[in-house]
């Protein structure tokens, strides 16, 4: 199945380079191992070929899948988000209603998040709960600490 994912710019050149240097530096080097063991003789008992074998296949499985991410990524234009509702790529100020903790996060594709620096996933709860709504509303979240809610202070870009 192939499920189109969107991407920055910047998250989609990273995706780019990490397959070049998969292809062009990690490959070669696995061949030359591979070789370099086959060299020393019996194949049967030759514990140095099978890990360099093995290594081949986990690399291009690597390889086979960021081309496929690569297929079907769609980067979405950033310039172009609506900020009078929470989107994917958004930017979000929310205060929490029961300790009035204030938190700001960027949704982003699942692949992009990074909780230290403020992006949260869009498939996690907290996302899900604010996808589609606006500043001002009061979001009720369902999180794995029981029901969380929260008030959309602002969203940007």
């Amino acid at each position: 199945m192939n499920q189109i994912v969107y991407y920055s710019t910047e998250s989609l050149e990273a995706l780019k380079k990490e397959l070049i240097e998969l292809e062009t530096i990690q490959r070669p080097k696995i061949s030359a191992a591979i070789a370099e063991a086959r060299d020393k003789g019996d194949l049967s008992e030759n514990a140095e070929y099978d890990a360099a074998k093995e290594a081949q296949g986990l690399l291009e499985l690597k390889i086979s899948k960021l081309k496929h991410l690569i297929a079907n990524a769609r980067i979405l234009d950033e310039s172009k988000i609506d900020t009078s509702k929470v989107l994917l790529y958004s930017i979000v100020k929310i205060k929490n209603l029961k300790n009035n903790m204030e938190m700001t996060y960027t949704l982003v594709p699942e692949s992009e998040s990074n909780l230290k620096e403020g992006k949260v996933s869009v498939t996690s709860p907290i996302a899900k709960g604010l996808l589609g709504k606006k500043t001002g509303e009061i979001v009720s979240v369902q999180a794995p600490a029981g029901v969380m809610e929260f008030e959309i202070l602002s969203v940007s870009r």
